[in-house]
């Protein structure tokens, strides 16, 4: 009987090794390939999709252009109104909420003009943003608009009645038909002063306000 070389010994058991090696890949060839699949995406995830909290400060602009109209004649307290982020929102250089982010927000008051008295108002404030998806929770200063006040025009109005009334009861009757006119005047003038003398608040879509916000408030953003 032959005894293999020292060497060929070696070579022997290497190739038996090798053959070992190759028959357990053929019999589960994906095993490795899998794992190291799996573990790429989850690595390059975790290194791209990386975020940290940034907090937005108490007092931080919020410049946002509606989405709609809003009226006091049209809207009431409560209603919901849509709007998008005029302009980005940055912070130590790093743009966390982007331009033409979602915004929500709501008519805190709504009154409207009455025809002879009343001065119409308007506040506004924002609710929430949208960002990557998610909502969050925003606290905002108030938005008011206050209508003109229309008394001097309604005195006007009345008071030009009743002269009026006057004048003709006046040239009609003498003085009590003065009188008569002149009551007679004051009605018709503030016919007139109800007519016209509605002052609702408007803001049209695609107009810009600013809000301020009352508190901080904390945002994932990339990095």
């Amino acid at each position: 009987m032959r005894i293999p070389s020292k060497g060929g010994f070696v070579r022997s058991s290497l190739l038996l090794l090798l053959s070992i090696a190759m028959a357990s890949c053929a019999q589960n060839p994906g095993a490795n390939t899998d794992a190291g699949t799996a573990d790429s995406p989850g690595l390059f995830r975790r290194i791209f999709d990386s975020t940290k909290p940034v907090t937005v400060p108490e007092g931080t602009d919020l410049r946002v252009v509606l989405d709609q109209s809003i009226s006091t004649a049209e809207n009431r307290s409560g209603d919901s109104f849509k709007a998008t982020l005029a302009s980005p929102i940055i912070v130590d250089g790093k743009t966390v909420v982007p331009k033409d982010a979602p915004v929500t927000g709501h008519i805190v008051d709504a009154r409207p003009s009455g025809r002879l008295k009343g001065v119409a108002r308007l506040d506004l404030t924002l609710d929430s943003i949208e960002v990557g998806g998610k909502s969050y929770d925003i606290y905002t200063s108030e938005k008011s608009r206050v209508g003109k006040n229309h008394n001097k025009r309604n005195g006007v109005l009345i008071g030009g009645g009743a002269g009026l009334g006057a004048l003709i009861g006046g040239i009609a009757s003498g003085g009590t038909g003065a009188l008569i006119g002149g009551a007679a005047g004051a009605g018709a003038g503030t016919a007139g002063a109800a007519y016209t003398g509605k002052k609702d608040i408007r803001v049209p879509a695609e107009t810009t306000l600013t809000f301020h916000l009352a508190r901080p408030v904390t945002i994932p953003t990339k990095i």
